[in-house]
């Protein structure tokens, strides 16, 4: 276990969206890439909302706090728009969308601060997506990073901080990429079909639900064997940012793009990057331009569903 990733860090880059109403699960089925209509109380669900042409414009982990009333974790700098956007297909559906940020307060637990939450409150959440829910608390599991267990909290406003060292915020970002999962931000808006970030391998996409936005061409992207592009992870002495363009040596025509970068406790920084998978074998990749640093490639910490 990485000694350094172990705590308790706010979230202090993510948000709520709140969809309440007789509708909530059915309405969040029918715009999401996973399926929320058999969605369980135990458990909660990674999911893209996508354009027409099946460019993921927000990420979500969702989650039932009762049947009627669902929440969606997302990067706080889409939020506003993210919740426009889903606003505009509500219609006659009885489902009420809010931004609930503000009434509920979000932590990231990692190492010893998961196993004390789980242990002191004789909770199931051994695998990755399970919940459960304590005290108005709803503690989700997440994948690990470099195999340090990690969890998400949400608990109302006001509520005290889960126990625990805590740790800076960066730190948190820096297990985010670890784990190999990208979150959508701003600079990587409809940048990505799911499976550019592998999301169809870490339960992020349902291929035997109904229709959703974009549906078409995630499934043939799926079924036809067409996946050229995969998310990888990616180490470099120097800063990488979010949108930047990866090359390899005599093509000026960019190969990828950085989906998620953290500064390593070690030194250099870390990213989660998607890339055309013949950029990935030949391993010189360089960012930012032809002549650009060389990046360390390796591949995601989780195995990748096989083309269909």
């Amino acid at each position: 276990m990485n000694h350094r990733l172990n705590g308790v860090a706010p979230l202090t880059h993510s948000g709520l969206i709140r969809a309440q109403g007789d509708d909530a699960a059915k309405f969040l089925h029918n715009q999401l890439t996973n399926d929320f209509v058999l969605l369980g109380q135990n458990e909660a669900r990674l999911a893209g909302f996508c354009t027409s042409k099946g460019r993921m414009q927000a990420s979500f982990i969702g989650f039932k706090r009762s049947p009627t009333d669902l929440l969606l974790l997302c990067s706080k700098d889409i939020l506003a728009a993210t919740l426009k956007r889903l606003s505009m297909f509500v219609l006659r559906a009885k489902v009420r969308l809010s931004d609930a940020s503000d009434d509920f307060a979000l932590y990231g637990l990692c190492g010893d601060a998961v196993e004390n939450a789980i242990k002191n409150k004789s909770l199931s959440v051994e695998n990755i997506w399970a919940k459960a829910d304590f005290d108005d608390i709803s503690l989700v599991r997440l994948h690990p990073a470099d195999g340090v267990p990690r969890a998400l909290w949400v608990a109302l406003a006001g509520s005290p901080a889960p126990a625990g060292v805590a740790i800076p915020a960066e730190l948190w970002a820096w297990s985010e990429v670890r784990s190999g999962i990208a979150t959508v931000t701003a600079p990587i808006v409809e940048a990505f079909v799911p499976q550019m970030l592998n999301y169809e391998s870490v339960g992020g996409v349902n291929f035997k639900k109904g229709c959703y936005p974009g549906q078409e061409v995630v499934a043939r992207s799926q079924f036809r064997g067409t996946l050229k592009r995969r998310a990888y992870l990616a180490h470099a002495d120097v800063a990488m940012h979010v949108g930047s363009d990866l090359f390899i040596d005599g093509d000026d025509q960019p190969c990828g793009t950085v989906a998620q970068a953290a500064a390593a406790p070690t030194g250099g920084y870390d990213a989660i990057v998607s890339m055309q998978i013949s950029a990935f074998e030949t391993g010189d990749v360089r960012l930012g331009a032809v002549n650009g640093h060389l990046l360390t490639l390796s591949a995601a910490p989780y195995p990748l569903l096989a083309d269909i």
